[in-house]
C-alpha cells in the first residue's frame, strides 16, 4: 500500500498533493476507527460466549454428578419398580371398573330423571314434601262427574239404536219406545209428512210453468218492442238477433263485464264486422249500446224496405 501511495504521489504535482493527502487520511481514520469499533465488538462476543461456555461447563457437571448418584440408586430402584408395576396393573383395572361403574350410573341417573320429568308432567308429586288441598266445589270433579254422566248417558243411547237396528234389520215393526228414544216419527205422521211433500212438489211444478210461462211471454214481448231476441249462450255471454236481419246468422254478441254486470261488451261476429261505421258512431264516440242497437235497426229495416 505504501509502494502504491509512493507512485500516486509521484505522479501528483506539488499542488495536487495537500488535497488527495488529506482525503486519504480522512478515509484511513474512518477505517481505524472501524476496525476498533469491530474488534470492541467480537471482544464482547468472546467474554459473553466464554461466560456461556462457563454456565454450560458447571450444568454438565451437574448432570455428571445426578447421573452417579442415579447409577449408584438404580440397583433398590429396579426392585421396587417391579412391585410398582404389578400395583399399578391392579390400580389401573380398579379404575376400569369403577369407570364402568361410573358410566352405569350416569345411565340410571338418566333414566330416572326421564321418569321423573315424565311423571311430574302427569302430575304426580312427593307426598312427604307436597300436601294437596282439596276443594270442597272442585271444578275437576264436577268435570269427571258430567264426563261419567254423558258416559252412561251415550251407553244407554248405543244400546237403544242396537235394539233399533236389530228391529229394523228382523223387518218387523218398530217397538214404540225405540221410537220414542230414536225420536222416529209414528206411521201417521210419515203419511201427513208424504201428503205435505207431494203438495209441495206439486206446487214448485206449477210454479215453474208459470215462470216457464211467464219468461216466454216476456222474451216474445221484448222481441216485439226493441225488434231484437235475446239469448245467453254461455255465461256473461248474450246473443242478440234482429227481427230484420237478413240471414239466420246475423247477430250480435256482447259479454257482461264489470260489477254485476252492468257494463256490456260487443264481441267481434261476421255480422258485426259489416256495420263498423255504425260501432264506431255510437260505440266509441257515443258509448251509447241503446242508440247503436236503434241505428242498426233502422239500418236493416231501410234495407228490407228498399228490397
Amino acid at each position: 500500500m505504501r509502494a502504491i501511495l509512493g507512485s500516486y504521489d509521484s505522479e501528483l504535482t506539488p499542488a495536487e498533493y495537500s488535497p488527495q493527502l488529506t482525503r486519504r487520511m480522512r478515509e484511513a481514520e474512518d477505517m481505524v476507527q472501524k476496525v476498533h469499533a469491530h474488534s470492541s465488538e467480537v471482544e464482547a462476543q468472546l467474554s459473553q460466549a466464554l461466560e456461556e461456555l462457563g454456565g454450560q461447563k458447571q450444568r454438565a457437571d451437574m448432570l455428571e454428578m445426578e447421573l452417579k448418584m442415579l447409577k449408584s440408586q438404580a440397583g433398590p430402584a429396579e426392585q421396587s419398580f417391579l412391585f410398582s408395576r404389578e400395583e399399578v396393573s391392579s390400580l389401573r383395572l380398579k379404575v376400569e371398573e369403577l369407570e364402568g361403574e361410573r358410566s352405569r350410573l350416569e345411565e340410571e341417573k338418566k333414566v330416572l330423571e326421564t321418569q321423573l320429568e315424565r311423571l311430574t308432567l302427569q302430575g304426580d308429586y312427593d307426598q312427604s314434601r307436597t300436601k294437596v288441598l282439596h276443594l270442597s266445589l272442585n271444578p275437576a270433579g264436577a268435570a269427571r262427574q258430567r264426563l261419567h254422566e254423558e258416559r252412561q248417558r251415550l251407553q244407554e243411547e248405543c244400546q237403544r239404536l242396537q235394539e233399533l237396528v236389530r228391529a229394523l234389520e228382523a223387518g218387523g215393526a218398530v217397538p214404540a219406545h225405540l221410537e220414542a228414544a230414536a225420536g222416529m216419527p209414528s206411521s201417521r205422521e210419515v203419511a201427513e209428512l208424504k201428503k205435505q211433500v207431494e203438495s209441495a212438489e206439486l206446487k214448485n211444478q206449477r210454479l215453474k210453468e208459470v215462470f216457464q210461462t211467464k219468461i216466454q211471454e216476456f222474451r216474445k214481448v221484448c222481441y216485439t218492442l226493441t225488434g231484437y231476441q235475446v239469448d245467453i249462450t254461455t255465461e256473461n255471454q248474450y246473443r242478440l238477433t234482429s227481427m230484420y236481419a237478413e240471414h239466420q246468422a246475423d247477430c250480435l254478441l256482447f259479454k257482461a263485464a264489470g260489477p254485476s254486470g252492468t257494463k256490456m261488451q260487443l264481441l267481434e261476429t261476421e255480422f258485426s264486422r259489416t256495420v263498423q261505421e255504425l260501432i264506431e258512431l255510437h260505440l266509441l264516440r257515443q258509448d251509447s249500446i241503446p242508440a247503436f242497437l236503434s241505428a242498426l235497426t233502422l239500418d236493416l229495416f231501410s234495407r228490407q224496405t228498399v228490397a
